[in-house]
């Protein structure tokens, strides 16, 4: 088994000044692809633009022997999306690989989250995706290939303090993912989802601002000394497996995380049903409606409402 290569292919990877965005730009483009290195220069919680980061990252690549343009669209509107694309079209005149990376943090209490807070996560995470994988659908469709990786946190699939924004965004963004891997089956385009873990600028930020003396002693004692571990170039190599043409699996999220890989999965308990189903019944069968043993995992909302009707016939 050879080494995986991307020769010949166009990567565009949005947020790659810094952090993570950096790190899967290096690999891809040390591996063969020419990149766009999209990033809009602001700082972690949205504020300011410059075009020192992108210029960077893409010299860098340069002077490893690689080939790189940098981008300073913003992926928070269409028309920066579209623009974002059009830098890969008019530097290489194609797009074979989209990795959707750009974000900010903002942490509060949910009851000072306002409008501005919610609208500025909303437009970079889960709009920008929208946004920018648009015009790249349009390209990867038409030539009947594609790779698109998107970012989730878990954040949103568990649930975190002072995240209401961030959290509905990037859970936001599984949705994304799994209808248009849905939209994609059949084809050799497909579209995963990562929850990465990694000791960058979002991360130091979003620790920094806990305050609670029990939960500070908590972050302290245990994640101060994973942070080492932490390095984003241990998650590159699973969004450059995500975005490579070997890749198998389509609509999948994956946990990322000091070199370590496990994937999430949706799953569905065998539940309980009653024809005349009541308020009462709910209280008193929670225990079998939430039991995990012999859980599936539906494969759609078609697999969902076959194993439905099969519980339907099952209890007559």
């Amino acid at each position: 088994m050879g080494d995986l290569r991307f020769d010949d292919q166009v990567a565009v990877v949005t947020g790659a000044g810094r952090g993570l965005g950096r790190a899967y730009a290096m690999l891809l483009a040390a591996r063969g692809a020419r990149v766009v290195v999209n990033d809009l220069g602001g700082s972690v919680t949205g504020d300011g633009s410059g075009e020192g980061p992108a210029a960077a990252a893409a010299r860098e690549i340069a002077a490893r022997g690689g080939e790189a343009v940098p981008d300073t669209h913003t992926v928070a509107t269409p028309e920066g999306g579209r623009a974002v694309i059009d830098t890969a079209l008019d530097a290489w005149g194609r797009v074979d690989i989209l990795v959707n990376n750009a974000g900010t943090v903002d942490p509060a209490p949910f009851e000072d989250i306002t409008d501005d807070r919610l609208r500025g996560l909303i437009d970079v995470h889960l709009k920008g995706a929208f946004f920018v994988t648009r015009p790249a659908w349009k390209v990867m469709r038409s030539r009947g290939y594609g790779r698109v990786v998107n970012t989730c946190s878990a954040a949103g699939i568990f649930g975190a303090q002072r995240m209401a924004n961030y959290g509905a965004a990037k859970t936001g963004l599984i949705g994304f993912t799994r209808v248009l891997a849905a939209e994609s089956a059949g084809t050799d385009i497909t579209v995963n989802a990562i929850a990465p873990i990694a000791a960058t600028r979002m991360l130091d930020h979003s620790l920094s601002d806990v305050t609670d003396p029990v939960q500070r002693t908590a972050v302290d004692e245990v994640m101060a000394p994973f942070l080492d571990a932490l390095d984003p170039a241990l998650v590159a190599p699973v969004v450059a497996f995500l975005a490579h043409r070997d890749c198998p699996v389509n609509g999948e999220i994956f946990t990322v995380g000091g070199g370590h890989v496990a994937q999430f999965f949706i799953g569905r308990t065998r539940g309980y049903r009653h024809p005349n189903l009541s308020i009462e019944d709910v209280r008193a069968h929670l225990d079998e409606i939430k039991d995990r043993t012999d859980y599936t995992v539906p494969s759609g909302p078609a697999d969902e409402m076959a194993q439905l009707y099969e519980a339907l016939t099952a209890s007559g």
